[in-house]
């Protein structure tokens, strides 16, 4: 096991590094937190794919005695027989979807920034905002494997109000986000057969993917995981057909005109669309309890899903500036077009089927996550205790999942579009708890176990959060104009975060100690 407290490598024969080695690192985070993510960058591989392999018998007998924090309740991870639970690929495809669902949604990046500066606002992203968020994950992730995820986090860190604060901000911006999914699914359905615009059928088949999505989320983590996989397979051969492609058309569309006219998003607009499709990196850490070996999948499955993404956005725009085609031809919806001006009628219709397989994917892997946050509050005793009722082969927590399906099934006809203020500011403050979290736990709980560790020390931890947080900050400065119901979308924001300590100060005066918290094992009789 990796551990880097006070300056000090346990295991310096790992990664081969030294103790003065890891002294320079330290000296370089106090004083150039640019410089020690670059090191990050670097010890990346070394990380995440040569992790220490620990012996079953070190993993099953960590007890919550033996940690510092053990007034909080832990949550059983073994209730799933091992064929039920998450493995390597099945995570890294549910996290694609939770995070990206492919090139959908960039077009407006390049249409305002143009192919170079585009492309670069793509590759420093990740690297400035994802990778730093990953490396936090990947300690947390394999050092409490709980189900809740980011909730159990900041709970173990902080307490019950701020583990509570960290849930309400993830659900209540479910509630903008989810309506999305559905609606634009149906967009890409009318795309192909407008019979699905008229009157109130869209609304009929928005309806009908959330009916499936939750059905597919109640047959169990499983299923949703493996569709993933097969969705993530063939929305991509669409895009892989157009790098392939593009380089033949060399120069081709230099004199095509662009049937998306010039946009006026710019650069600072480009910048946020591209946190705003780089965002949730933590919500496949809510099913932490249901993922085989959490220790070692879940920094490998971060590593993985961010080159991925990272890829899945750049290539094709690569290969589209081979073709000589200006930058103003992207704006929102643009792939279809320029699919059918590269291949033809068929390579439209794929981007198109492509576009409803990447909106149902969506849906169906925030499903899994969202539904699994009122399961780990009611067994904290912070939700009501019917929310930990599960089926009984596949675990899935039902009423949670309908619950919520419900809760996004009658916001279909509110007609949310897409509120990158919003979204940046509740889950910056969501993101913000939890590099708090990962800077409190190593000062309460030293001695946890860390199968992963984030280099530097403490001051390491702390340089590491810099960038993020800055970039958070940056972003919520330059959204203006956006509204919700008329009002500021930044203002709506902080009534939105200030909400959630009402329903917290509700909770103590409906139930001061709790709702009553049964053993889930009791309930569950691990086979």
């Amino acid at each position: 096991m990796l551990s880097i407290a006070s300056c000090e490598c346990d295991d310096s024969t790992l990664l081969g590094c030294s103790r003065q080695h890891w002294k320079n690192i330290q000296s370089l985070a106090y004083f150039y937190p640019l410089r020690y993510l670059i090191h990050c960058i670097l010890s990346f591989p070394n990380q995440f794919f040569r992790l220490p392999r620990r012996q079953p018998s070190e993993l099953t007998n960590t007890t919550l005695e033996q940690r510092p924090t053990a007034v909080f309740i832990s949550r059983p991870s073994s209730l799933l027989k091992k064929s039920q639970k998450l493995t390597l690929w099945p995570l890294v495809a549910a996290t694609f979807f939770m995070v990206s669902g492919g090139t959908y949604g960039t077009e407006d990046i390049i249409g305002g920034s143009g192919f170079a500066r585009g492309i670069l606002i793509l590759l420093i992203t990740p690297v400035l905002w994802s990778l730093p968020t990953s490396l936090m994950i990947g300690e947390l992730a394999s050092a409490m494997p709980e189900e809740g995820g980011y909730y159990a986090w900041v709970r173990r860190a902080m307490g019950n109000l701020w583990g509570f604060q960290e849930a309400w901000l993830s659900l209540v911006a479910s509630i903008f986000d989810m309506a999305i999914y559905p609606t634009l699914f149906v967009t890409y359905l009318t795309k192909l057969f407008p019979y699905f615009g008229i009157g109130h059928r869209g609304i009929l088949v928005a309806l009908a993917i959330v009916v499936v999505c939750a059905a597919m989320n109640i047959a169990g983590i499983r299923v949703v995981a493996t569709s993933s996989v097969w969705l993530f397979v063939l929305l991509s051969i669409p895009f892989l057909a157009i790098v392939v492609l593009a380089p033949w058309k060399h120069g081709a569309f230099a004199l095509a005109a662009g049937g998306h006219g010039t946009t006026d998003i710019g650069i600072i607009g480009g910048i946020l669309i591209c946190m705003w499709n780089y965002m949730g990196w933590d919500n496949a850490t809510t099913v932490a309890g249901e993922v085989h070996n959490p220790q070692r999948t879940y920094p490998r499955a971060m590593a993985a899903a961010v080159a991925i993404v990272a890829i899945s956005y750049t290539l094709p725009f690569a290969a589209m500036w081979l073709t000589g085609i200006g930058p103003q031809a992207f704006g929102e919806g643009a792939w279809a077009d320029i699919a059918g001006m590269l291949g033809g009628p068929g390579l439209r219709i794929a981007i198109v089927v492509g576009g409803m397989m990447s909106a149902f994917g969506m849906f169906n892997a925030l499903v899994m996550s969202y539904s699994r946050l009122p399961l780990a509050m009611a067994q904290d005793g912070l939700m009501p205790h019917v929310f930990t009722r599960m089926t009984p082969r596949t675990r899935a927590p039902w009423v949670a999942i309908v619950a919520c399906a419900v809760a996004w099934a009658m916001c279909l006809g509110l007609g949310f579009e897409r509120l990158v203020t919003i979204d940046i500011l509740l889950y910056g403050m969501s993101l913000g708890l939890e590099f708090v979290a990962l800077i409190v736990l190593r000062i309460k709980a030293p001695d946890m176990p860390r199968p992963y560790k984030v280099p530097g020390g403490m001051l390491g931890v702390i340089a590491l959060s810099i960038v993020p947080m800055a970039l958070l900050g940056f972003s919520v400065v330059q959204s203006k104009g956006e509204s919700v119901m008329g009002i500021n979308a930044l203002l709506f924001g902080l009534l939105v975060i200030a909400g959630g300590f009402v329903a917290y100060g509700i909770k103590l005066l409906l139930k001061p100690t709790g709702w009553f918290v049964q053993p889930v094992k009791t309930e569950f009789p691990a086979a």
